[in-house]
């Protein structure tokens, strides 16, 4: 999923489907994260456009789409330029590299205690942080590619095995 400029909202801010706010609150902590862990830090050039973006109020279709129409910033034109060109600026993250980032992040957080915690949350399965992705997506909180579908999250790694036993120390070694 792609990253895009949310708007500031107070905490009473109502969030689609069934998780607390404090759920979406990692899931957006770990997205960043995500990004961050597959794409590395933004460039220079990658901060200007995403500042106009934020500035904006637009997305990177927006922004391609007034390049081509000669609109565009020419700070922004020579930041895209310098970047390598549009493809360059397309930070996205799938569903399943998402899931594992948000199970190390977990992990990192909460350690034994990231059951329980999400468990506290009703998130069981990878594919309810796909619910509220895909949730985010259809509020306009984020944006999604072409091929994105739900199903990217679906069984992306058990549980138990992934979060609890992670941290099983075997004595036989």
């Amino acid at each position: 999923m792609s990253l895009k400029r949310m708007a500031e909202q107070s905490d009473s801010a109502v969030l689609p489907g069934r998780y607390p706010r404090a759920a979406y609150d990692f899931l957006l902590e770990g997205l960043g994260y995500t990004v961050e862990r597959v794409h590395g830090p933004l460039t220079p050039e990658q901060t200007v456009v995403a500042q106009y973006m934020a500035h904006e109020e637009i997305d990177l279709q927006e922004v391609i789409e007034r390049r081509e129409e000669g609109v565009l910033d020419p700070a922004v034109c020579e930041a895209i330029d310098e970047a390598g060109g549009v493809e360059q600026l397309n930070r996205h993250v799938g569903g399943e590299e998402l899931c594992w980032a948000l199970r190390d992040r977990a992990l990192m957080r909460w350690g034994l205690l990231a059951v329980p915690v999400l468990r506290a949350w009703r998130i069981t399965e990878t594919r309810h942080w796909g619910e509220m992705v895909f949730g985010l997506i259809s509020c306009g909180r984020l944006q999604r590619e072409p091929h994105d579908r739900i199903e990217d999250f679906a069984d992306v790694f058990d549980f138990k095995e992934a979060l609890e036993d992670a941290h099983r120390i075997d004595l036989a070694d």
